[in-house]
């Protein structure tokens, strides 16, 4: 990664070399407004500023306004507004994010999203990298469908693009700060203004402090969920001549907060070792339907300090406490530039550059039970990526409009899971006391990409779009499994050394880490045609092919089966649309339907090991052939000045068509299953959001506002197969949900959130004053239901929260 840092400091050569260069095109237009409406904001999906309603894309577009009034400031407040966005939490704390049922739900830190993620289009390419990006925003921007013949990062959901705020030619500064339930300070502020001629600067920062929102089941005084983090970032906007600019983006984030725990659902009992099971069901302690209710484990006896006698017998060693609390400490920082040179001609050459670096460890909760049966009390591990891209555009104005480019990325992962189960069922003093396996995980990931897109008006109000892309990626991993001294699996299989890497073959001995590359190449493409009934109407229909690469797992494996790779999946999208605006702009329609063939789709599922001794092991495999179609709807009416009401569905219908091939086709209870006819993870049927805000204005040139969003999703599989998956023995089921029925153990629920606030703006928005409420009739839903050896577990939804905002703004 050296030589990737030098190559970021050298490539802003870029701009010094531009200087001598001709400059005869105009400079592009401003970004620093920002638009309140909804049919008001400016896009750059195409990778140039255009209205929403003039792109021939499905895309949601919410202002950095309505962002900050709605208090969306995390990864799962953007999924509660975005119709077809799903959020999941994970045991790695992780996000796991899944747009019109195309997602991936693997926690390692290493592995490509579905759903690509940019900060002004610089690529945040591992999930775990955007936690922190929404706030100080001029907007989002939700790009659905197949990316990557435009974008850097190729992906097969869709991308989400972060637009900063810009720095502003005359001096502003703002900010607020926030309390509420659970002792939350959160606070916000800015400052924006020219530093020299030509020169302008924006400072952001952002921070937030609560006590911990969950309470232990058994331990009622306990608390889990505190939040500590600060991030910032500072923008330089530099115009070195007419048609020479650059653009400096330095952002970062510390993290501290506490990973969510879960809340325990059921334990199966007829498993490998089903007595012990039985026990452990006795002694567990389930969640009740609340929010806040979950478990973890604290500070406890630590098994691995015992012996082994020779006729396999275990003798407990001197007392160790182990402190298995939920923590976290998780630092990012990312340097990113642009520049911007017209060579002449009414060509610009854009250079995107960054490098992104993470790092964390944490322990984190995996089964939502005070017992140690499933808890990573190791989960540590970095990113190093760099990212190059450069790219010729002509002049947007002319008929015929293209983009050239070609991206590099050069990444480095590393993860190190230390997985501890000393109380599951895997415990047998007969044999050995087999309670931890440990896994270091390095990935070295290299891709380089060549595309080209144009449009061409092939008459007045017709024009067709063609682009393409080939990518052609390299991924060399090692994985080193092994135990710590007194975990045991040594001493089972007769492997002399505990730390030394196991080859997880038959004769599972010490050996070398194994090493494999996954070599993929690919060529997306995109073909469309837009058609203008009239100057507020666009009529489009796209077909477009993208790619998602292939991922090595970081998890405990039995077997080097678990082990391999899932390969690239792909998705062919058909989709057609429209967008209008009639009566004056009064009304807003944007509706579009649309069609997946899904192949490969990838997923974390299951293997049984061999000999059978822990069950159902997590792996990595694919689904051949799998399928999605449904519909959408964006509706805004603006009925009166002042009052602005949205409304938007999505409709999805996903199948499996084709299941994961032997020895990968199990459930999570190790049973073979073809999962064919199943829905796809984290695919809701039904999904929608109805928002409406009123402002009213009064003469001093203040303004009181009201406004109240709701959020419907119905319900989801957290696997494949969870909408008819059952426990095989379950012990006591304390859910009521689940008792009557309503839901099966491995599906996510209906539920309905209602967020509400009020307010008054002073004279020009030089103060405010906002009290708000999120999910304020403290509706229960969850999010992701994991299985592990003996359990099942669910992560909640935050409950109803509350508190009140003061703001400022100097111009």
């Amino acid at each position: 990664m050296k030589n990737s840092i030098g190559f970021f400091l050298c490539s802003t050569s870029i701009g010094c070399l531009a200087i001598a260069l001709p400059a005869s095109a105009q400079q592009s237009p401003s970004t620093t407004g920002s638009a309140a409406q909804t049919a008001d904001i400016v896009v750059t999906a195409n990778k140039r500023e255009q209205n929403l309603n003039d792109v021939g894309l499905s895309i949601t577009a919410i202002s950095g306004d309505a962002l900050a009034q709605r208090k969306v400031s995390s990864l799962e407040d953007i999924a509660s507004i975005i119709p077809g966005l799903s959020y999941s939490a994970s045991t790695t704390n992780t996000p796991i994010y899944t747009l019109r049922g195309v997602g991936f739900n693997e926690s390692s830190l290493g592995v490509y999203p579905a759903v690509s993620v940019y900060i002004d289009q610089a690529p945040l390419p591992f999930p775990v990298l955007a936690s922190h990006s929404a706030y100080d925003l001029e907007r989002i921007e939700v790009l659905k469908g197949p990316q990557g013949t435009l974008f850097g990062q190729n992906s097969t959901g869709g991308a989400i693009n972060y637009i900063a705020a810009k720095p502003t030619s005359s001096f502003e500064a703002g900010g607020d700060i926030s309390y509420g339930r659970f002792n939350a300070i959160e606070g916000n502020a800015f400052i924006s203004g020219p530093l020299a001629t030509n020169v302008r600067a924006r400072l952001a920062v952002t921070g937030a402090n609560s006590d911990g929102w969950q309470y232990s089941v058994t331990r009622p005084s306990d608390r889990n969920g505190a939040t500590s983090y600060v991030a910032g970032r500072l923008l330089i906007d530099a115009d070195l001549s007419e048609g020479v600019k650059l653009s400096f983006n330095i952002n970062g984030w510390v993290d501290k907060s506490e990973p969510q725990a879960q809340q325990l659902i059921g334990i199966r009992t007829g498993g490998p070792q089903g007595a012990t099971a039985v026990k452990l069901a006795a002694t567990s302690v389930f969640a009740p339907d609340k929010a806040r209710a979950a478990d973890w484990s604290s500070f406890l006896t630590d098994p691995a300090t015992g012996v082994q006698n020779p006729d396999g017998t275990f003798v407990p060693g001197t007392a160790k406490s182990t402190d298995f609390t939920p923590r976290a400490d998780r630092k990012f920082y990312q340097l990113a530039m642009r520049a911007d040179v017209e060579l002449g001609a009414d060509i610009t050459l854009t250079s995107l550059t960054s490098y992104s670096d993470y790092d964390q460890t944490q322990t984190t909760d995996g089964d939502g039970n005070a017992a140690v049966t499933f808890d990573l009390q190791k989960n540590d591990g970095y990113i190093r990526s760099f990212s190059q891209e450069f790219r010729l555009a002509n002049d947007p104005r002319g008929a015929f409009r293209w983009v050239l480019g070609a991206n590099y990325e050069d990444s480095t992962t590393f993860e190190d899971q230390l997985l501890r189960y000393f109380d599951n069922s895997n415990y047998n003093p007969a044999t050995a006391y087999i309670n931890g396996s440990e896994v270091n995980n390095k990935q070295k990931i290299r891709n380089y990409a060549i595309f080209a897109s144009g449009e061409y008006d092939i008459a007045e109000k017709l024009t067709l779009k063609l682009a393409t892309r080939y990518t052609n990626s390299r991924i060399a991993d090692e994985n080193c499994g092994f135990t710590i001294p007194g975990g045991n699996v040594d001493k089972l299989f007769g492997t002399p050394t505990p730390t030394a890497c196991y080859t997880f073959d038959a004769a599972f001995r010490n050996g070398p880490p194994i090493l494999q590359t996954l070599k993929e190449d690919n060529v997306s493409w995109r073909a469309g045609i837009d058609y203008k009934m009239t100057d507020s109407s666009l009529l489009y229909a796209n077909v477009s092919r993208g790619y998602k690469a292939g991922s090595f797992p970081s998890l405990a494996a039995a077997t080097s089966k678990a082990l391999k790779p899932v390969t690239q999946e792909s998705v062919t999208a058909y989709e057609a649309g429209i967008k209008t605006e009639f009566l004056d702009r009064v009304i807003g329609l944007n509706a579009a339907a649309f069609y997946y063939d899904y192949r490969d789709k990838q997923i974390r599922g299951k293997i049984i090991d061999n000999p059978n001794i822990f069950g159902a092991l997590d792996t990595l495999a694919n689904i051949p052939k799998s399928t999605i179609y449904g519909f959408e709807a964006d509706l805004t009416i603006r009925p009166t000045r002042g009052l602005t009401i949205n409304g938007a569905l999505t409709y999805l219908k996903s199948e499996i068509k084709t299941g994961p091939v032997s020895p990968y086709n199990f459930d999570v209870f190790g049973r073979t299953d073809s999962f064919v006819g199943d829905d796809l993870p984290f695919t809701p049927k039904w999904s929608g959001v109805i928002n409406a805000d009123y402002r009213h204005d009064v003469a001093n040139g203040g303004s009181a506002f009201v406004g109240v969003t709701a959020n419907i999703r119905s319900a989801s599989d957290a696997v494949p197969g969870g909408s008819r998956i059952e426990f095989p023995s379950r012990a006591a089921e304390p859910n009521s949900a689940l008792r009557a029925g309503i839901v099966h153990p491995f599906q996510n629920n209906s539920y309905a959130t209602v967020d509400a606030r009020i307010g008054y703006e002073g004279p020009n928005g030089s103060w405010r004053i906002m009290l708000w409420g999120k999910n304020v009739f403290n509706e229960y839903y969850w999010t992701n239901v994991i299985a592990s050896a003996d359990s099942a577990a669910r992560f909640a939804g935050r409950p109803a929260t509350y508190g009140l905002t003061v703001g400022f703004n100097f111009k």
